[in-house]
This record gives structure tokens, C-alpha cells and sequence, in this order.
């Protein structure tokens, strides 16, 4: 069985178990119709509108 020659230190065990929860900010672009910010490859939330198409109805 394989046993550890050294023991771990708290910060070293520490830096190795945190670069793997870091999150990363998701890719924003701005709409072409209305200018508000959205997710890329996505329908546009605050107009409705893909690619420069109409795609949902929204309330006017």
C-alpha cells in the first residue's frame, strides 16, 4: 500500500485543492437590437430577439 514518505502541509495541501472550485465569469455580449448584455448563442431576454430576428414576443 502506498504511504506518503513527508506529511502534507496545510498550505501546500491547500493551494492544490483550491484551483479547483475557482469559477470562471461567463461570456457577455452586447444584444445588436436593444444593447443589453446576454449570454452568447442565445435569445436575447430583455427584447426577444436572435441574430436580428424576432425569435420570443415580449411585452411592450
Amino acid at each position: 500500500m502506498a504511504v506518503p514518505k513527508r506529511k502534507v502541509s496545510k498550505a501546500r495541501r491547500d493551494k492544490r485543492r483550491s484551483s479547483v472550485w475557482k469559477l470562471t465569469a461567463p461570456a457577455l455580449v452586447k444584444c445588436s437590437n436593444c444593447g443589453e448584455y446576454t449570454v452568447p448563442h442565445k435569445v436575447c431576454g430583455n427584447c426577444g430577439f436572435y441574430k436580428g430576428k424576432e425569435v420570443v414576443k415580449t411585452e411592450a
